[in-house]
């Protein structure tokens, strides 16, 4: 539960007193920042076993026949366990009937029947709802988080992944644990087995290119020679890059992504060295070279990393995905024409 520490602190203090515990949680966060594997743990935590331990999809299971059906068997008594435990997952997808329905519930429960709804979205939860249930805010997991898990999931795998590959690993994944352990296994499929000696991994090294290779992540040749094209104000390399890009069938998202990454530690290169020292260790030997050659001639500034941040932000409605990007190229290495008098 990395990164959820004020979930983690709420839950063992109840724990500590199951008497007092509540018998309904309400777990709002975006996808996956672990509500349903905290869920799981608490059930745990509490001696509840497989049996009696119940995940509803609420998405498919949205109606009031399914709450009432819910309701018919919450009074039963656990098989084998002290509560009978139901995770009811993407709980906002339920029909107002069937809040209604399980509303009666959760104002008088069973003294052996505990709730967990999780939800992405809170605000569709309807407030007297949220008012019977002891409420948790799950917050999306940093970077520097993700990355750190990666690192040690690989290492109990018997792998040793390069700082670099765990900080792209934690980019694609975009605030999501679930995803980022996701491409991992995908990326440790693909990779050589670890090499064993006396039963313990001995850290079959994976590096950075291997991450991009494998995740379809932009390759950093790419990002450099785009980097480089508007360091120097070179709109027709940085344009023909983006195209190499679009050609290889890369995301222009996580392109432009991956450049306001590198951009961001250029910029705090110049401005703030004591802070961009840890960050460009997170870069590869060819990236940080770049970084600092960049930095000291000071043509990436908060102006051109500004550029490229709002193009980011209109890449998702765009009709053509690299549009947004392509504009910003030209604005920044292309000064507008003086106005004629």
């Amino acid at each position: 539960m990395r990164g959820q520490s004020q979930v983690v602190a709420g839950l063992q203090a109840a724990l500590k007193r199951p008497e007092k515990m509540a018998h309904a949680y309400l777990f709002a966060g975006g996808r996956g920042t672990g509500k349903t594997s905290a869920a799981r743990i608490l059930a745990r935590e509490l001696g509840v076993s497989d049996k009696d331990l119940y995940e509803i999809d609420a998405a498919s299971n949205r109606g009031i026949d399914e709450i009432r059906a819910l309701r018919e068997s919450v009074y039963a008594m656990p098989f084998d366990s002290p509560y009978k435990f139901y995770i009811i997952d993407e709980a906002h997808m339920l029909t107002t009937p069937a809040w209604n329905a399980l509303l009666k519930t959760l104002e008088e429960p069973p003294s052996h029947a505990m709730f967990v709804l999780a939800t992405t979205e809170r605000d569709k939860v309807p407030d007297t709802i949220q008012s019977r249930c002891e409420v948790y805010a799950f917050k999306q997991p940093s970077r520097e988080v993700l990355a750190e898990i990666i690192t040690d999931v690989a290492k109990r795998e018997g792998y040793a992944i390069e700082r670099a590959g765990a900080e792209l690993i934690a980019l694609l994944a975009e605030g999501s644990f679930r995803d980022a352990l996701s491409i991992l296994q995908k990326i440790l499929a693909s990779a050589d087995g670890p090499v064993k000696h006396g039963g313990h991994g001995a850290g079959k090294k994976v590096s950075a290119t291997e991450v991009e290779k494998i995740s379809g992540a932009p390759r950093g040749e790419l990002v450099r020679q785009l980097l480089f094209a508007i360091g120097k104000r070179d709109p027709s390399t940085a344009l023909g890059t983006i195209q190499q890009a679009v050609s290889e069938n890369i995301d222009a998202r996580m392109l432009a992504r991956l450049l306001i990454h590198r951009m961001r530690i250029i910029v705090l290169m110049r401005n703030a060295p004591d802070l961009a020292k840890e960050l460009s260790e997170e870069l590869t030997a060819a990236d940080q070279a770049l970084a600092k050659e960049l930095s000291a001639a000071g043509s990436i500034d908060s102006h051109t990393l500004r550029a490229i941040l709002e193009a980011y932000a209109t890449m998702n409605y765009a009709a053509v995905a690299h549009l947004p990007l392509e504009l910003a190229m030209v604005d920044i290495c292309i000064p507008p024409a003086p106005h004629k008098t």
